[in-house]
Formats: structure tokens, C-alpha cells, sequence
């Protein structure tokens, strides 16, 4: 059950990232190229979906793969900045911080370490 949460949530990340860089370029655009707002039409409202999704699937990720306080925060943190939840999600995953490492309940849903 936790390895089809953790995909899930990876996706998302990367949806969320590549919508707030296309939100970005689009008011490039709009503000200073050609004064013309298809590219925030566009990628505004998906970067707003992608932004909500990401937030629910962080705090289903945070509760079925018993990630620490401090996992769940940063988690939800990486949603404000541009490609933030790129980096976190490559952060966590080489520190060993987003992997189940123990069946929930146990209380030993984080690594040594953590």
C-alpha cells in the first residue's frame, strides 16, 4: 500500500514543479515579452490544481509512510517556492527520509537517525 502512495506522490511533485516553471515563464510573457496572458491563463488554474493536489497527497504521504513532524512540514513548506518539491522529493529520497521503513503502527515509521 505505501510503495503506490510514495509514486503517486513523486508524480505530483514533478506536476507540481513543471506547472509553477510554466505559471513562471507565462507571466514572463505577460509582463515583459508580448503583454499577453494565454500562458497564465493556461498554467494558472493547472498550477492551482497541481499546487492542491500535491498538498492532500503530502499529508496522505505523511500519514501512511509515518514520515517524522519535521519530514511532513518541510513536505508541505516545498509546495511555496518555484521547483520546490523537486528538491525536497530528491532530498528525502537520497536521505532515506520518504521510504517506509516500518509497517505502520509500530512507531518506527522513520530511519535511524531521523
Amino acid at each position: 500500500m505505501s510503495k503506490p502512495v510514495l509514486t503517486i506522490f513523486r508524480v505530483i511533485a514533478t506536476v507540481e514543479a513543471v506547472t509553477w516553471a510554466g505559471l513562471l515563464v507565462g507571466m514572463f510573457f505577460k509582463y515583459v515579452v508580448v503583454r499577453n496572458e494565454i500562458g497564465v491563463q493556461i498554467f494558472g488554474p493547472l498550477h492551482g490544481a497541481a499546487f492542491i493536489l500535491y498538498v492532500i497527497i503530502a499529508l496522505i504521504a505523511w500519514n501512511r509512510l509515518g514520515w517524522s513532524l519535521w519530514t511532513g512540514v518541510l513536505a508541505l513548506v516545498a509546495s511555496v517556492p518555484p521547483l520546490g518539491t523537486v528538491v525536497f522529493e530528491r532530498w528525502a529520497s537520497v536521505r532515506g527520509r520518504i521510504e517506509r521503513t516500518a509497517p505502520v503502527g509500530d512507531g518506527a515509521g522513520e530511519p535511524a537517525g531521523v
